[in-house]
């Protein structure tokens, strides 16, 4: 099974030495010190700009990469002792109504008109930061990791401004960028920089440095170079302050309990040098304002759902991105939860950054007090990072994480477990070519033999081929514990008792793209995708084998249809609905699918995704499908719902069983710092009902007031399960 796969990747690696890579050219803008004071209103006309170097001539880089833009756009940009500026005027090729989902912060640019600058302060093109404004003047801003092949990290928030003015012609928008919102090292004479443009009504995405149509528009293997006159300066001294303060009340209606929530503690960021953050926690309060969105489960194994805790979230791919998805040696939502209740955390602390181009560092600390509740006892986590460039935009990474127990006040000796391990990041520096390897072993009190995990993952793209081969081994004592394997767990219901077993995984793709000469469909893309899931002996158990055809159209309309071939062994006797339903004999099954997928145009006011599946489950029948619609109230808001069915139909003596998970939403931006979000999450399959209200006003930058309600109800009766109201209050200080 190996050679088929070995000789497509030594033939692709002998393609790309006989054929020399596109020359894509590099652009070079100038920036120099502002001559006279800048007003960030959105005007433009301020004198200073009159002695900037234009960044213009923006190229198309959807739907195609050949062409000048339709929409034009022209970008100034200059600075003083404190912060950068930017200036870019967006003409409109076709004058009229702009495209807006809302004012709502860290919008999705397909879907607004928007402006985004990315920068690359170590001209490494690996890490950055993106900072956007649609035409309605609401921003985004995100961390840009592993060279931007992927959507950057919309979690990370800081200070920065921005103005906008609109006319039918063009829309004008001026940012200020504070040098101690960002990362940099001083010195360092050459950024890398691009800018990028999204025209909903001509459907047109340009950047001012070529990006190739097939990658993401985020991607900094395709920045320019931003040129100083003189390099900026250090920031001076740059520490913010967080705190917080957190009052409320709960009440359990099942235990007809009240309890009376109240906290308050706060974080600290402090730069120790302008590329090396420290951060600092004091009694944080990790309680989310945020709703985790609820999906039904069919599957054996957990679900993954990603941080959002602020203190977490600088360079989180230094800590996060050792393993792969579902073999992480860390996984920071493991500290402060356990079986979704709260730990109380004393403090942390957490230096992460740049040493210097070529070396990033991460070291984390964090004690933990016990819990009688939740009979645990108090804990202390630490993390230590290391990652080092090599190979142009390639980098080795080593990590080592510790959980040490305690009994009472004292180290337990034999209340620990620790992870070490090694990384390699592929990437080519025409980004055609991405990989990744790593070898991670687990050290705990005992068994410790086959506690170890590997994998390999290689993928060549290009406009019209992505090929991509996958293996992964995890030992059967190998022990994450302050990380996420789900695949490694199994749970016998007959004994209530769960096993670790060792798995391989084999997971080749291929996908072919062809562009048709029609003006309506942009792409027609057929593949083939195998996950091979084996235990130690290769013995198989989950196994997909996926036929599909995608079809993208100009107009952002999309349509996917597939065939399913699946094989599930059953080491226990399960009920895979997680209803309480009559569990499955062990054994293994074969089964089959039919599915679809479909998106609307996304430009317009309302939308409508879609997705279904139907054939066999297991020994019975299985029907699912699926509705997102969504009406946006431009510029103010939108109001979608969400709704799932599974429909599952099985022979005698096996119930059948009815799944729905229904979740109206209403999210109304009243203004660019006011924001309301209700929706409820209905679910059949966990008998609940959740009503999540949340008020937010950001009467600062990233200074905000959060007021929450929630209300829990049983399906079955609607019988009320618990209430609650909180009020968050938290301040940005920067000094």
């Amino acid at each position: 099974m190996k050679s088929p796969w070995f000789i497509v990747v030594i033939f692709l690696l002998f393609r790309s030495s006989l054929f020399p890579q596109a020359d894509f050219g590099k652009r070079t803008l100038f920036i120099r010190k502002a001559t006279s004071p800048i007003i960030i209103d959105g005007l433009g006309d301020d004198a200073a700009w009159a002695y900037c170097t234009p960044a213009d001539q923006f190229i198309q880089q959807f739907p195609f990469d050949t062409s000048l833009a339709k929409s034009q756009t022209i970008v100034k940009m200059t600075y003083d002792d404190k912060a950068i500026y930017i200036l870019a005027e967006c003409f409109n090729a076709k004058p009229g109504k702009y495209v807006v989902e809302s004012m709502k912060r860290d919008f999705n640019i397909k879907r607004n008109d928007c402006f985004n600058v990315y920068l690359d302060p170590f001209d490494d093109k690996l890490n950055g930061f993106v900072f956007g404004v649609n035409a309605y003047g609401a921003q985004r801003e995100g961390l840009i990791e592993n060279g931007g092949n992927f959507d950057p990290n919309l979690r990370w928030d800081n200070k920065w401004f921005s103005a906008v003015k609109r006319t039918p012609e063009k829309w004008i928008v001026e940012m200020k960028i504070p040098f101690k919102t960002i990362r940099y090292k001083y010195g360092i004479n050459n950024w890398g920089i691009n800018f990028t443009r999204s025209d909903q009504a001509i459907n047109e995405i340009s950047a001012w440095n070529k990006i190739p149509f097939n990658f993401n528009n985020a991607s900094l293997a395709f920045t320019g170079t931003l040129a100083w006159d003189i390099p900026p300066r250090k920031a001076g001294v740059n520490i913010s302050l967080i705190p917080y303060a957190i009052g409320g009340v709960n009440h359990d209606y099942i235990k007809d309990e009240t309890r009376w929530l109240y906290n308050s503690g706060g974080d600290a960021k402090i730069a120790v040098t302008s590329s090396l953050n420290l951060d600092i926690t004091g009694n944080p309060d990790f309680s989310q304002v945020d709703v985790d969105q609820q999906v039904t489960n069919l599957t054996r194994f957990s679900l993954f759902f990603p941080e959002q805790r602020q203190f977490f979230l600088e360079n989180s791919d230094l800590f996060a991105r050792f393993g792969f998805s579902r073999i992480r040696p860390f996984f920071s939502r493991r500290i402060g939860l356990r079986n979704g209740e709260q730990v109380p955390i004393i403090a942390g602390v957490r230096l992460s950054g740049k040493l210097s181009r070529k070396i990033r560092i991460g070291a984390m600390n964090i004690q933990t007090a016990g819990s009688s509740k939740l009979n645990v006892e108090a804990q202390n986590y630490s993390v230590g990072a290391l990652q080092w460039q090599a190979f142009g935009r390639s980098n080795f990474g080593l990590i080592f994480v510790n959980r040490q127990g305690f009994e009472g006040w004292r180290i337990s000796s034999t209340d620990y477990n620790r992870v070490v391990g090694i990384d390699y990041d592929l990437q080519s520096k025409d980004n055609k070519w991405q990989g990744k390897f790593f070898f991670h072993h687990s050290i705990s009190p005992e068994k410790n033999f086959n506690a170890f995990a590997h994998a390999s993952f290689l993928m060549y793209r290009d406009s019209r081929w992505t090929i991509m081969w996958n293996h992964e081994y995890v030992g059967k004592n190998y022990n994450a514990e302050t990380g996420f394997v789900p695949r490694q767990f199994f749970y016998n219901g007959q004994t209530n008792q769960t096993i670790r077993l060792s798995y391989w995984r084999l997971e080749p793709m291929i996908e072919y793209s062809f562009y048709p000469k029609s003006k309506k469909l942009y792409r027609i893309t057929p593949g083939i995708y195998n996950s091979y899931y084996a235990d130690s002996v290769f013995a198989p158990t989950d196994v997909i084998t996926s036929l599909y055809v995608n079809m993208d159209f100009y107009n952002t309309m999309y349509f996917s249809i597939g065939y399913n071939e699946l094989y599930t062994n059953l080491l226990f006797p399960i009920d895979p609905s997680g209803t309480g339903s009559k569990v499955l004999p062990t054994g293994g099954y074969h089964y089959r699918e039919a599915v679809f997928s479909f998106r609307s145009d996304a430009r317009r006011r309302f939308t409508l995704n879609a997705s279904g599946a139907f054939g066999s489950f297991f020994h019975g029948v299985k029907l699912t499908y699926g509705l997102t619609m969504n009406f946006r109230i431009q510029p103010w808001g939108n109001i979608g719902l969400t709704f799932s069915r599974d429909e599952i139909l099985n022979p005698e003596p096996f119930d059948n069983i009815h799944l729905m998970l229904i979740s109206p939403r209403i999210e109304l931006t009243f203004r660019n710092n006011i924001f309301w979000t209700t929706f409820v999450q209905y679910n059949e399959q966990i008998n609940n009902l959740n009503i999540n209200s949340r008020f937010q006003w950001r009467f600062l930058p990233m200074s905000d007031l959060f007021i929450v309600y929630t209300d829990n109800f049983n399906t079955l009766d609607f019988s009320s399960k618990n209430r609650g109201v909180i009020i968050k209050f938290v301040y940005w200080l920067t000094i």
